[in-house]
């Protein structure tokens, strides 16, 4: 069974904070089982995006994966969003400054 999306954002930043990071959240979905999407931004300002997994892709083991997708302009990421909530209103998007988005996320190779 899987933790609640409130509870994994909850968790993840915790952690993030805990290491000297920063976490935001940017849009709250559905508490319980909300899509959740990353977003990194480097100190050059680079975003990256990390999206959910496909559930095929991910064991039975419960845990939340996701898909590292390419770098983008911020310009690009906000459209892509504003066309996301328009198909799925229920979706996160978390932001974290931090150098080793790894260290937090189970990232499976798309």
């Amino acid at each position: 069974m899987r933790i609640t999306s409130e509870l994994f954002v909850s968790q993840l930043m915790r952690r993030v904070f805990n290491d000297g990071g920063f976490a935001a959240v940017e849009r709250k979905g559905a508490e319980s089982a909300g899509a959740i999407y990353i977003v990194t931004r480097d100190r050059l300002g680079q975003v990256t995006l990390y999206a959910p997994a496909f559930q095929s892709l991910v064991e039975e083991s419960g845990t939340r994966a996701f898909v590292r997708e390419a770098q983008t302009e911020e310009v690009e990421f906000r459209a892509r969003f504003e066309r996301e909530a328009r198909f799925d209103p229920d979706f996160w998007l978390v932001e974290i400054e931090t150098s080793e988005p790894e260290k937090y996320l189970e990232i499976l190779e798309a």
